[in-house]
C-alpha cells in the first residue's frame, strides 16, 4: 500500500527549500523522531542507463534530515544548516520511487545528527546517509 502525501509537509519542504519542488518530493510524514519523503523516478533525474542519479538520492535525504533536524531545535535557533554528510549506496532506482525517512541520533545545542534510509518500492536499503547538521 502506497504511503499518502502529507501536503502540508510537502508545503514546508518546498516553501523552505525550493529545490524540492523542483525535483518532486512529496512529504510522507514530519514529526520530531521521524520525517519521511517519496521522489518517484523521472528520466530527467537519471544516468544514462536509465539509473536515477546519486547527487539526487542525496538531495532527497539532504532535504528529509534537514526537516527533521529543523523539528529538534533547540529554543532560540533560527535553523540548520548541513555541515557534514556521508552516504553509502547499496544498490540502483531504475523505476518507482525512491523513499527517504530521516530520524535523530543526536540533538545538541550547536550539532544535530541525523540518520536517513533510502529505500525503493520493494522496501530495499538503496543507501545510508549520515549526516550533521549545524544549529545557526
Amino acid at each position: 500500500m502506497a504511503a499518502h502525501v502529507d501536503v502540508d509537509a510537502t508545503a514546508l519542504f518546498h516553501n523552505t527549500m525550493p529545490f524540492t519542488a523542483e525535483l518532486g518530493i512529496e512529504a510522507l510524514h514530519s514529526g520530531k523522531e521521524e520525517v519521511s519523503a517519496r521522489l518517484g523516478w523521472a528520466e530527467n533525474l537519471c544516468t544514462l542507463g536509465g539509473v536515477m542519479h546519486g547527487g539526487v538520492l542525496m538531495s532527497l535525504a539532504d532535504s528529509a534530515a534537514a526537516v527533521c533536524a529543523y523539528l529538534n531545535l533547540p529554543d532560540g535557533a533560527q535553523g540548520t544548516t548541513t555541515i557534514e554528510s556521508k552516504t553509502n549506496f547499496l544498490r540502483t532506482i531504475k523505476s518507482g520511487s525512491a523513499t527517504a525517512v530521516s530520524s535523530p541520533l543526536h540533538v545538541g545545542r550547536r550539532v544535530i545528527v541525523v540518520e536517513t534510509e533510502i529505500r525503493d518500492d520493494e522496501r530495499r536499503l538503496v543507501a545510508k546517509v549520515t549526516q550533521t547538521q549545524g544549529v545557526l
